[in-house]
């Protein structure tokens, strides 16, 4: 698989790993389908993985870690985030996780953008992971943190990038706007956007991806099916936009770039994946795995032979901005 590079020196493959699911996002995932599915994204050529203590309260980073386990380090890159501590709650632990894994609530989340909240936040995700060093470090979903996030949270990664435990820093969050004020504010090198640059939404094309290539910075873009409208080959009734039902508005317009593509030959999952990676901003789109199958599915997507007719295409119908 074709690799990019993004700054202090490292590359990540077109296509990467997204791990929420291994932590059990929404439906229950058993050890040995997590196995297989980091099995098959190896085996087809995935060599960037993606995780975070909040996916099912530290069981994404501790399933990926086993699963990665043996592999030359050096081969690969991982991910993780910083922002959410896990505090023991043994008045939860009879229940269910609230915020959408089925994972017992034997932890809770608790926000801490601090130096020292930042710290064990890494140290405890390399402990599951069984690693000794992140290749990247993200600030997760720092929306209502902002002071403290662009300041100690920012300047503790830096000590981290500083001393090697960590590679690379930045943020990642569901907005562009203020990805786009940390790559204007502060020292950092990679940012995460989820569902800001895809088919259905370019709004990052307005402010992160101009200031991100003006400072040398790299993008990763993550959930470009936009909560899985974009995901199948024909848009569903019931389809899912931003976490929330699709309007009748987007249906629309989901059911037209469709269209279009099907006078291309293409598959809308195909176009969905590709089109993030034709910006030079774009270094890796990161999909949600869940399964080998899935594994599987995304590289194809990825490599699925596309002609540039499509792109001006759906330009000229104002569906896309390229």
């Amino acid at each position: 698989m074709e690799r990019r590079d993004y700054r202090r020196g490292g590359s990540l493959t077109e296509v990467g790993m997204g791990s929420a699911q291994l932590g059990n996002l929404f439906v229950e995932t058993t050890d040995e389908e997590s196995t297989a599915a980091v099995d098959a994204a190896w085996q087809a050529g995935i060599r960037y993985f993606d995780t975070a203590p909040h996916y099912g309260l530290g069981l994404s980073e501790r399933r990926l870690g086993r699963a990665l386990a043996g592999r030359p380090r050096e081969e690969y890159v991982l991910s993780s985030k910083v922002g959410r501590l896990l505090v023991d709650s043994p008045e939860t632990a009879h229940q269910q996780d609230d915020d959408g894994f089925v994972v017992p609530a034997e932890t809770k989340r608790v926000f801490d953008f601090t130096r020292d909240g930042v710290l064990q936040s890494v140290e405890s995700s390399l402990e599951r992971l069984g690693v000794d060093r992140l290749d990247i470090a993200y600030l997760h979903d720092p929306d209502d943190h902002w002071e403290a996030a662009s300041t100690t949270g920012v300047d503790a990664l830096v000590e981290l990038r500083d001393q090697g435990v960590v590679g690379a820093i930045g943020a990642g969050m569901n907005q562009s706007a203020m990805l786009a004020e940390f790559v204007r504010r502060t020292d950092v090198d990679i940012m995460m956007v989820a569902g800001r640059y895809s088919l259905l939404d370019q709004s990052a094309a307005d402010d992160l991806l101009p200031i991100a290539a003006e400072r040398g910075v790299s993008v990763v873009a993550a959930a470009v099916y936009n909560s899985g409208i974009l995901s199948t080959s024909t848009v569903p009734a019931d389809a899912h936009f931003d976490y929330g039902v699709a309007s009748a508005e987007v249906l629309a317009k989901a059911r037209r770039i469709q269209e279009v593509c099907a006078t291309f030959e293409v598959d809308l999952p195909a176009a969905a994946v590709q089109f993030a990676l034709r910006r030079p901003e774009v270094a890796s789109v990161v999909l949600g795995i869940r399964t080998a199958g899935h594994a599987i599915s995304s590289v194809e997507r990825a490599t699925a032979p596309i002609p540039d007719e499509l792109w001006g295409a759906l330009a000229d119908e104002g569906l896309v901005r390229v």
